[in-house]
């Protein structure tokens, strides 16, 4: 018997719902039930009938699912598959900035603990975000984590006064404009498609910016043939299968993240058969954090 067919008969066994990021390896988003960007994996987990959830993703994720439904068991594949960016703010800067400002929402990438989201008003993800934040009624908006993804928003929403914090993705830092003008300058017929999460340098030699979903919708409607892609290279597997005659570009060969490749196969399989790496949340800490995901969800209808 293979490793998947090992891992589909002990995930029917026990019950199990496998839900992956675009980022991880190809081998295990193809045994995922589920796919998807951090927004669809954050909505799905609310909507299976199953009562445990195994998640191929990074910390934050994990969380977020485990938030939103407190009667479900969440198992992570790896308990140190984490995220930098969602540790580089703490809930005491947060408040000295709120101190400051009589009318500010915060507004909470949702790439980010779950202590941070429960000083927040409300989250949003990349594919999501300009249409939360325009709904807000707060003219001042402390958007947090991510200061590329503010910064970007702020370029859509003149009437918001954004205020960042220097929180980043060590990914998509590292792509660089140098690297997209290059990229360009070899792949002159390509387009560029780059996450919000890049610079807004970056952003502005793109001819399209977007959410990893975004992206591979984008590329596989598009009548273009090649693509330079500016974002993690676990995309890479989704638009090549769903576009299997067209060409895609990495800007660099630094496109991964650590966190989510620790998600394995062979872990899958391990965890599957321990059922360990349960997440667990303080119970009025994770009431908090529900307020603004669950925010989230309601304003992105």
């Amino acid at each position: 018997m293979s490793l998947n067919e090992e891992i589909n008969k002990l995930k029917e066994k026990n019950g199990v719902a496998i839900l992956a990021h675009y980022y991880v390896e190809g081998a295990v988003q193809d045994i995922a039930d589920y796919v998807g960007d951090s927004y669809y994996l954050s909505k799905i987990a609310t909507e299976i009938e199953q009562k445990t959830i195994l998640f191929c993703g990074v910390k934050f994720m994990g969380e977020s699912a485990k938030i939103l439904n407190p009667e479900k068991h969440v198992i992570m594949v790896d308990e140190l598959a984490d995220c930098p960016m969602a540790h580089m703010i703490d809930a005491e800067t947060i408040e000295n900035i709120k101190a400051k400002y009589e009318d500010i929402a915060v507004v909470c990438y949702i790439n980010s603990s779950a202590e941070i989201k429960a000083h927040s008003d409300v989250c949003v993800t990349s594919s999501n975000a300009l249409k939360i934040v325009s709904k807000l009624p707060q003219k001042n908006i402390l958007f947090i984590p991510d200061n590329h993804l503010g910064t970007y928003l702020s370029t859509k929403m003149e009437n918001k006064n954004f205020v960042f914090h220097h929180g980043y993705c060590p990914v998509h830092q590292d792509i660089r404009k140098e690297d997209v003008a290059r990229a360009k300058k070899e792949h002159p017929e390509a387009e560029v498609l780059a996450h919000p999460e890049c610079s807004i340098d970056v952003l502005s030699l793109a001819h399209f910016v977007g959410s990893t979903s975004e992206i591979i919708d984008y590329a596989t409607k598009s009548d273009g043939h090649s693509f330079v892609i500016a974002t993690e290279d676990g995309v890479l597997h989704q638009l090549r299968g769903k576009n299997p005659n067209k060409i895609f570009y990495l800007v660099n060969e630094i496109q991964q993240c650590p966190g989510m490749k620790l998600n394995t196969l062979e872990k899958v399989y391990d965890i599957l058969n321990s059922m360990e790496n349960e997440m667990l949340l303080n119970e009025d800490l994770r009431r908090k954090a529900q307020i603004p995901l669950t925010k989230m969800h309601e304003l992105a209808q």
